[in-house]
Parts: structure tokens; C-alpha cells; sequence
């Protein structure tokens, strides 16, 4: 049996997507029995691998670095699956859509800060005026909502993924 090489990935989002993954308990020796995990947080890849299976991808596009890094993983992933609201919808990422980016910063950078007041800018990507969902820069082949998707969900679309099958995201999850 050939061994799914699957990939996580992280954009501008809070994380809860994974670990809502994690949270699938003891099913993930299951899991683990039948993946190769070739990137994500939890691994040590510094580049996104070549012939991904299954790309689970949290969070919505908020900057330059991140288009890039989605187009790269598009352009190298068999399957790409937005995983939870961010992704799908750019939900909580979205909140700040309607704030101009440069007061967003100042806000958080100088008004906010009790130490070291400044906008960085060293390492740090410039923000795109407005976070967006991951369906509007690539193909998306499966989307699964939720803030995050029950872990119960998860495993289920990964489940179906690994038998062969292609899940009916709609039939187990809802927004929010």
C-alpha cells in the first residue's frame, strides 16, 4: 500500500485548524499509519516538497508571502482542501478588511505597544489590503468549514481521503 504524502499548512490564521487536527485523539496513529507527513508546522521542512497528495491548508491569503507560498503549494499538490472558516471564507482573518492597513499598524504597532513602539519591517511581509479566501488565488478541490471543523469532521474527510473516496465535506460540516 502506498503511503499518502500530506502536508499542513499555515497562513494567516489562528491555528485552532490544527489543532482541531490534533485533537482527532488516538485515531492519529491511525492516521499516521497511512500518511507520509512530508510538511507542515510540526515538521522540520524547510521547502514545500514536490508530488504532495493532500495539501490541508488553514487560514486566508494576507500577504505577498502568503500568495506565494499557496501558488508554490498549488502548483505541487495533487489535492488542496481549505480547512476551516479562514480558508473557506477569510472569516476572523477578515475582520480587519475594512480598516486601511497603514492604521491597522499603527494601531496595533505604536498605539498598541508598551515597549519598542514602531512599525517593524525587517522579515516582516507587507499586508495585502484585504485578508481573502484561499478559492480566490488557487483551485481549491475541497473545502471544509467550520471555526474550527470538529475534529470528528476532520478525521472523517481524512478518512474518506485515505479510502480513496472524496468526502462530502457539506454532509458533516457547517460554518461557523
Amino acid at each position: 500500500m502506498n503511503r499518502v504524502r500530506l502536508a499542513t499548512v499555515w497562513l494567516d490564521g489562528c491555528s485552532g485548524c490544527h489543532m482541531s487536527l490534533l485533537d482527532i485523539d488516538a485515531a492519529i496513529i491511525d492516521v499516521a499509519g497511512q500518511v507520509d507527513l512530508v510538511y507542515g508546522p510540526l515538521v522540520d521542512a524547510q521547502e514545500f516538497p514536490e508530488g504532495v497528495d493532500v495539501t490541508l491548508v488553514e487560514g486566508a491569503v494576507s500577504s505577498q508571502d502568503d500568495l506565494k507560498k499557496l501558488q508554490k503549494i498549488r502548483g505541487r499538490t495533487r489535492l488542496l482542501v481549505a480547512l476551516g472558516d479562514c480558508a473557506v471564507t477569510s472569516n476572523v482573518s477578515a475582520m480587519r478588511n475594512g480598516v486601511p492597513v497603514s492604521k491597522l499598524l499603527q494601531r496595533v504597532y505604536v498605539d498598541g505597544a508598551q515597549e519598542a513602539r514602531g512599525v517593524p519591517i525587517d522579515g516582516v511581509p507587507a499586508l495585502f489590503k484585504q485578508a481573502r479566501p484561499v478559492h480566490e488565488f488557487v483551485k481549491v478541490d475541497l473545502h471544509v468549514p467550520g471555526c474550527p471543523p470538529p475534529s470528528k469532521a476532520i478525521l472523517g474527510v481524512l478518512s474518506d481521503l485515505l479510502a480513496g473516496r472524496k468526502p462530502d465535506a457539506n454532509a458533516k460540516l457547517k460554518f461557523g
